[in-house]
């Protein structure tokens, strides 16, 4: 299980601490190029979506590297399957219904959820 988990949580987290760190450094005109509901959303929600996507990752990784605060790291998992629904409804409600990625980071959180939830 442990090595599923580093496979699933590496994964995930590489791809969310650059989603997140691309939506906390970027203007808006770089990022609507590829995130076409950036003018939907004001701005600050867009730079603390990046910043959570960012954290999560770090509770991803951190917790069971260093052994300390095991509950984090499935925390962490709950937090971007939430955050992957949220995306999934934006995307939906929205002109842009292209959801094969955040059904697919949906999927991994999930079962990154599921490989940490067996540690506790």
């Amino acid at each position: 299980m442990t090595i599923a988990y580093w496979i699933v949580a590496g994964l995930l987290a590489s791809f969310s601490l650059y989603s997140g760190v691309v939506k906390v450094v970027r203007s808006p005109d770089l990022l609507r190029p590829m995130m076409a509901w950036v003018d939907r959303v004001p701005l600050p929600v867009v730079r603390a979506l990046g910043t959570v996507e960012v954290l999560g990752a770090v509770g991803l990784l951190l917790p069971p590297a260093a052994g300390l605060a095991p509950w984090l790291a499935p925390a962490a998992a709950v937090g971007f399957v939430l955050l992957q629904i949220g995306a999934i409804t934006v995307h939906l409600t929205g002109r842009d219904r292209r959801i094969g990625l955040n059904v697919g980071l949906l999927a991994a959180a999930a079962a990154a959820l599921w490989a940490a939830a067996g540690w506790l």
